[in-house]
């Protein structure tokens, strides 16, 4: 192995064992909280950490195989099969994704009907057209024949090795990319960026009545003064940060191996196969930042796992002193004999 293939396979255990301990947190933070369970967007959540979790387990360890022994893993039905959750896995979460940006854009724009537009039955109707959507683009590859591993990204993928249906394949590789990243991004675009203006137009507002009660109280202190105007700085910001992190991880991590896969479709361009590589770990990041994006940052979920982690240790700690109290008990009884 070269240098750069020691470096790729070591980045990529680190994806997977960070992208595994993070989604478990999720899920144990959606089990053990009623009130996350409760919220609708709780759902789509779980629908993202269920997908996350799959491709951790299934993907990620062929790929460091792949990258290692440099050829196929497995028997070619393994290679099929993962192949197959690669195309379904990584649709659902695309899609996932934008169901959570339009379930904030009904919140945000429409918040006195949100309950009647976003229940439990319409987030299962979203959710049953994202697993529909999801499973049949790797069902026609698969019945086309149209999967396998491809040595440049050392997956197990959407590949074609005969010749004669390369016109076949770039078509439907490109409705396959158009209908799952595109659709998946503009959606991400016109919901968040209709959230950001209306978060604007309140923190306008909130300056508004910040600003006149700063002019109102004469006698306030300079210091109290300054932090205002630091808050109401930071309170622009803030919708901002959030969703230029939200559209900002999806293009960083899904549009180097889209388009790439794109570029692939050309006989003339020649794509290194480190940098197939390095896209797909790319592609495998975004496993690792949905969890702090979408989920562990926000403070319910901080709150939930603190929860988990304290009834934890208090439960060890009360063992270990229940332990010492009999240890003691077993002293004193030996002393007595």
């Amino acid at each position: 192995m070269s240098i750069w293939e020691v470096i790729l396979a070591f980045v990529v255990v680190v994806l997977m064992l960070v992208a595994l301990l993070a989604n478990v947190l999720v899920l144990m933070c959606f089990l053990y909280s009623a009130d996350i369970r409760k919220q609708v967007p709780g759902l789509f959540i779980l629908n993202l950490t269920f997908c996350n979790l799959l491709m951790t387990v299934s993907n990620m360890p062929l790929t460091l195989a792949g990258i290692i022994y440099k050829s196929q893993p497995g028997g070619d039905q393994i290679c099929h099969v993962v192949g197959f959750l690669e195309t379904f896995l990584t649709t659902n979460s695309m899609l996932s994704m934008a169901a959570l940006s339009i379930d904030r854009w009904i919140a945000v724009v429409f918040p006195l009907s949100y309950h009647s537009k976003m229940r439990y039955r319409d987030a299962a109707l979203i959710l049953s057209y994202t697993w529909l959507h999801s499973v049949s683009f790797p069902i026609v590859a698969a019945s086309l024949s149209w999967v396998g591993f491809h040595h440049l990204y050392a997956s197990c993928t959407l590949y074609n090795k005969r010749p004669e249906d390369r016109t076949q394949f770039v078509i439907f590789t490109g409705v396959f990319h158009t209908l799952s990243f595109l659709l998946s991004l503009i959606v991400l675009c016109f919901t968040y960026l209709k959230v950001l203006k209306v978060a604007r137009f309140h923190c306008k507002r909130i300056d508004v009545i910040t600003m006149q009660t700063l002019v109102l109280l004469v006698d306030i202190h300079p210091s109290v003064r300054e932090r205002c105007l630091e808050e109401q700085k930071r309170r622009r910001q803030r919708a901002t940060k959030k969703i230029s992190t939200f559209i900002g991880t999806f293009v960083l991590c899904f549009a180097p191996y889209v388009i790439t896969r794109l570029v692939e479709l050309s006989s003339v361009v020649h794509i290194n196969s480190h940098w197939g590589i390095i896209s797909k770990c790319l592609a495998y990041s975004k496993v690792v930042s949905d969890p702090f994006v979408y989920s562990l940052l926000r403070h319910q979920y901080k709150k939930t796992w603190k929860d988990i982690i304290n009834k934890i240790l208090k439960r060890s700690s009360i063992n270990s002193s229940a332990l010492t109290s009999e240890s003691h008990n077993q002293n004193i009884l030996q002393l007595n004999e």
